[in-house]
């Protein structure tokens, strides 16, 4: 299985390679040469495996590269119960949403609360392994911008994972407190945090100009080291997403809410296009699935491109209770893009280059049929999110964050709208303690205490819904980290954090 680059299909590595790398030179993504499918007898017998057999089979699809062992190791490392509870890693819970019934796919229960866990427990190591087959002996860099999940989630699959140093930037006032305290107390003497004055679509362009650029490669290459990622650009991320979408059919079927080989709706929160295009790809294994729907906030750029083939962040940008959805530019778009395109790579750059110049990119009517026949967009404005969050708890007794509200929001717009009755699958990304002052607000049951683990505490006693246990072990812990940098200063911050003199 070979990788190509999104921007230059010339260019083609192995998998070891694009994950040691993280991003192509030329600034493109790397995408499977072809998407390898999954017959009919492997899912049935996925039926009767653990999570663990299950990412095994799929993951070894896509490294080829990897030996059998190898792949074991990083699978049976990442998924233990220690981690994330139980031998599930994401269990499914039904509820009856306004007279519909939705599947929550909890994605939640791993050691930083967030869906990110589920592939940020295992990049390390890939990328490890990665590092040992091409790395020629160079420490990786790894540059991170969160709109507030992955930064953690990333911080503590890293930490103090030898031949690694991380380096996470977030938008200061674009996180909520429990993600900032997450990241800032952080431990591993290999871990670095730095908030910046911007939003995350500024932390994203900044760290991707750091990445490509060839002066700060040479800078890194002199002290042995070169940089790789961690978000979702990195194909070792997006790939062990992937493996819990099949999971989860597995599951449906088990469960008894669908036949094998009968179709499914995948719903999914969307900010950066990673966690919904994992789905996507499943689709092209050969997963039965209907339609996806891709629910946004009120940053609704997907919506619009989705119903319009025109993709234009200029617009408004909102600070919103889903603030890791709060993204103008969603970078892994591209690889749908190329995908559809069929796999035309000076179309794709085209796109990126336009949106790059003006912030605008209208694709073409192929693609936009294609991706309206797959794709279904809508979003939820603030009120809608807070009431989903207060009505599903009147109704069924579930909590829910503020992400997995958009998502049951729009799921139900969908399901109202189009009348599809198909069953549904809706990723739920993240604990409701992350944002508490939010959810509180939403319950409506008085006013809120100042401290955030305070609110944790209220929340607590207004719903009994259990406090995962590393966040209420955050209480009491001192920030290591506290500095705050301008946009145009990040290079120079990198480079500080490395110990390197520019």
């Amino acid at each position: 299985m070979y990788y190509h680059s999104t921007q230059d299909k010339s260019k083609t590595v192995l998998s070891a390679q694009a994950i040691a790398q993280g991003i192509s030179q030329d600034g493109g993504l790397f995408v499977p040469e072809s998407f390898p499918q999954l017959t009919a007898d492997e899912l049935k017998a996925m039926l009767s495996m653990s999570y663990r057999d299950r990412a095994k089979l799929v993951i070894a699809k896509y490294l080829t590269d990897f030996t059998e062992e190898e792949i074991a190791d990083c699978v049976d490392s990442a998924y233990t119960v220690e981690k994330f509870g139980s031998a599930n890693p994401d269990p499914i819970t039904s509820v009856d949403y306004n007279g519909a019934q939705q599947n929550l796919l909890e994605l939640w229960h791993g050691p930083t609360c967030a869906f990110k866990d589920m592939a940020l427990q295992i990049l390390p190591h890939f990328l490890t392994k990665s590092l040992k087959k091409v790395g020629g002996g160079k420490d990786a860099v790894i540059l991170v911008a969160t709109s507030g999940d992955t930064g953690k989630a990333a911080l503590e699959g890293f930490k103090d994972v030898e031949h690694t140093k991380i380096i996470v930037f977030y938008p200061v006032d674009g996180v909520s407190a429990m993600q900032k305290h997450q990241m800032n107390t952080q431990q591993g003497d290999n871990v670095y945090v730095c908030a910046i004055r911007g939003n995350f679509d500024d932390a994203q362009t900044a760290v991707k100009r750091i990445f490509t650029d060839p002066e700060t490669q040479a800078i890194l290459a002199d002290h042995n080291m070169m940089f790789s990622s961690a978000n979702s650009i990195n194909w070792g991320r997006l790939l062990p997403q992937i493996v819990y979408y099949i999971s989860a059919y597995c599951d449906m079927v088990n469960l008894g809410k669908v036949k094998l080989g009968d179709k499914i709706n995948i719903t999914v929160p969307t900010g950066n296009f990673g966690n919904i295009l994992a789905g996507y790809y499943a689709y092209e294994m050969g997963l039965p699935v209907n339609r996806f729907i891709c629910a946004s906030n009120s940053n609704n750029v997907l919506t619009d491109f989705i119903r319009t083939g025109v993709y234009d962040k200029n617009r408004d940008f909102y600070t919103t209770v889903s603030p890791s959805m709060d993204i103008l530019v969603s970078s892994n778009l591209e690889r749908l893009l190329y995908t559809m395109s069929g796999d035309n790579d000076v179309e794709t750059k085209g796109y990126m280059d336009a949106l790059k110049s003006c912030g605008r990119y209208e694709v073409s009517d192929s693609i936009k049929e294609k991706i309206g026949a797959m794709f279904w967009g809508g979003y939820a404005d603030e009120d809608a999110t807070k009431k989903t969050i207060h009505d599903l708890f009147d109704q069924q007794g579930y909590l829910c964050d503020t992400h997995t509200a958009v998502a049951v929001s729009v799921c139900d717009a969908y399901i109202k709208e189009t009348g599809d009755n198909t069953p549904v699958v809706i990723a739920s990304t993240a604990s409701p303690y992350k944002f508490s002052k939010a959810v509180l607000g939403a319950l409506d049951k008085g006013d809120s205490p100042e401290s955030e683990f305070d609110m944790v505490e209220q929340l607590h006693e207004i719903t009994g819904a259990e406090v995962p246990e590393p966040l209420a072990n955050l209480r009491g812990k001192t920030a290591r980290f506290s500095d705050v940098t301008d946009k145009d200063k990040m290079q120079s911050v990198v480079l500080s954090a490395l110990g390197i003199a520019e």
